[in-house]
Order: structure tokens, then C-alpha cells, then sequence
């Protein structure tokens, strides 16, 4: 028998209705079609899995400080593009290209945070204009044509394969395990969620909010670049219109996942069910052979249950709080 306060631990957990949600979909889709739990289509699920989850993670780390970014479309693009120009142009060694190309990633994080906090613009309108801004950058100094990924160029280390898995997976688990280290663990952590819940009282109690949303925007830029240089490295060439439409995508995973654009809510565990559960009724619209133009359908259906489902198990644990008390 579940106590009380283990129940009302459990339901209190911002990704707990998407696990919910995981679950059930897994339990339907199973029986709906027989080729679901097939290996060979969750190697299909799983190979772009890491790319979408590192941003979606990002996304969620920047939405729980209260603020989120529309331009990571753009800097998964850049990122890869800068660290191709630096291999085949400029002939660096491909470590310091790809730490390079991060970096771009942090000063776009960088940028967006100072327009943002210091100029008190909404993340909404800094990071949109910044997504233009980085895309043009992209086309821009790639002369609209960015060079192809070289052939003896060393992948494996992060987009080879260990049996059915990519290496990549293994860099998700990771860095996901950081980043929930660091949300539940360290002080760090206590700051975002505190920021992101009330900023004026975080800054009452002597957190340096500025520095905490600039962090967060710079590791979600970090993150999204990370991300975009995995998908070269992946498919073997750099393309400027790499990672559109992508910003969207994990925002809704971040949301799905529990997130809360009311910031203060969230969880690095959120953002990876989240993002599978996307993937996964994509995979199952196209087995089922349906029109795939459902797909934004059933992401919209997707982002409202969740929402739904988290308020009302927020009010249930509330609800056992309160009974607790009397």
C-alpha cells in the first residue's frame, strides 16, 4: 500500500501525466499494430531520438527559469555549419571546430539573455527575431552552400552504433543526468526553479536572477547546437534550412513533458518522455498509414490532454495535502 504522502509525491511530479501518457500509448499501439514493438522500428524511433531530446531539454532547463527560446531551430543549424567551415576550410582539427561551433551556440544563448533580461524584452520577441537573425547567419556565411561533411572525418565517437544503438544515445543519457543532477541536487538548481516561480522573491532571497536566466538561455543554445552537429555528423552533410520548424517541436515536448510556460515547473526526465511520446505517435501514424498531415493534429490533441492531466493531478496531490493537514 502507497501513503499517503507517497502518492501526493508521485502525482506532484510534473511529468507524471506523461508517463501516464507513455504508458497507455505504448499499451494501444501495441496492440493496434504488431510491427510497433518490432526492433528493427525502434531503431527507426531511436535514431533521431537524441537530436529532438537534447533540445527539447534545453527548452525545458529555459522554460522552468521562466523564459523560453524560439530561435534553437536556427542555432541547430549554425552550430553545425560553423564547425564544417572551420574542418574543410580552415583545416582546425575537428575537436576544436566542434567546441567552436558551441560556442557560437553560447553567444546566441548569450545575446538572447542580454536582449531579454537586460532589456526587459519578452524571450517571445528576442528569441523570435533571433531565429531569423541566426538562420540568415547560416545561409550567410555559408555562401548559401555549406561545405559536406568530409569522409575520414572520426563519427563513431558520436554517431556510431553499439549493437542496435547510436552512440549518441548514451550522450543524452548524460548529459539528461547532469542536467537532472544539477535541477534536484545542487543550489544552482533550487535558483532556476526559484526564479522561475517568483522572480522578485528569488531576488529577495539574494539569487542573482540575471546570471541565472543568462545560464539557462546559453545552455539551451548549448545544447540545440550540440544537437544539430549530432544530425550532420548523422546524415553526413550540413544543410541551412537544417532544424526548422524544430522550435515548435520542442516546446511541445517540453510541455508535454510537464514543463510549465508559467516557469517553476519542470523536470530533465519531462523532456525525455516528451519527446518520445512525439516520435512515437509519429511512428505509429506512419505504420498506420495515415495521412501525415495528422500529425500536427495529434500533437495539439497531445499538448492540451497533458496540460489537462497536469492540472488536474496537481489539484488531486493539493488535494491530499490538505486532508493531511486537518
Amino acid at each position: 500500500m502507497f501513503s499517503k504522502n507517497k502518492i501526493k509525491s508521485l502525482l506532484s511530479r510534473p511529468e507524471f501525466s506523461a508517463l501516464a501518457i507513455f504508458i497507455f500509448l505504448i499499451v494501444v499501439f501495441t496492440f493496434v499494430n504488431e510491427r510497433f514493438l518490432n526492433s528493427r522500428n525502434f531503431m527507426v524511433i531511436l535514431s533521431t531520438y537524441p537530436e529532438l531530446a537534447l533540445v527539447a531539454l534545453g527548452i525545458t532547463i529555459l522554460m522552468i527559469s521562466g523564459e523560453f527560446d524560439l530561435s534553437v531551430g536556427s542555432v541547430f543549424a549554425v552550430s553545425p555549419i560553423v564547425t564544417m567551415i572551420l574542418i574543410a576550410d580552415y583545416e582546425l582539427h575537428y575537436i576544436v571546430s566542434i567546441l567552436l561551433g558551441l560556442l557560437a551556440a553560447a553567444f546566441i544563448g548569450f545575446v538572447n539573455a542580454i536582449v531579454t533580461v537586460k532589456f526587459k524584452i519578452p524571450s517571445f520577441i528576442a528569441t523570435l527575431g533571433m531565429l531569423f537573425m541566426a538562420r540568415s547567419i547560416a545561409v550567410v556565411i555559408s555562401g548559401g552552400f555549406p561545405p559536406s561533411v568530409p569522409k575520414d572525418l572520426p563519427t563513431d565517437w558520436l554517431v556510431g552504433r553499439v549493437d542496435m544503438l547510436r552512440v549518441s544515445i548514451f550522450w543524452l543519457i548524460g548529459i539528461a543526468l547532469i542536467c537532472n543532477y544539477i535541477l534536484k541536487k545542487t543550489n544552482f538548481g533550487s535558483w532556476i526553479y526559484a526564479t522561475g516561480e517568483n522572480k522578485e522573491a528569488a531576488k529577495d532571497l539574494g539569487i542573482n536572477t540575471f546570471w541565472v536566466k543568462t545560464t539557462c538561455f546559453i545552455i539551451c543554445s548549448v545544447l540545440a547546437g550540440f544537437a544539430g552537429i549530432i544530425q550532420s555528423f548523422r546524415i553526413k552533410t550540413v544543410i541551412t534550412s537544417l532544424g526548422q520548424g524544430l522550435e515548435l517541436q520542442a516546446i511541445a515536448s517540453a510541455v508535454v513533458g510537464g514543463a510549465s510556460l508559467m516557469g517553476g515547473i519542470g523536470s530533465a526526465f519531462g523532456a525525455l518522455i516528451g519527446t518520445f511520446l512525439l516520435l512515437i505517435i509519429d511512428n505509429i501514424l506512419i505504420l498506420s498509414r495515415i495521412d501525415g498531415n495528422w500529425f500536427k493534429f495529434a500533437v495539439g490533441a497531445l499538448i492540451v490532454i497533458a496540460v489537462i492531466l497536469n492540472t488536474l493531478t496537481k489539484n488531486s496531490a493539493d488535494k491530499i495535502r490538505l486532508k493531511d493537514d486537518d
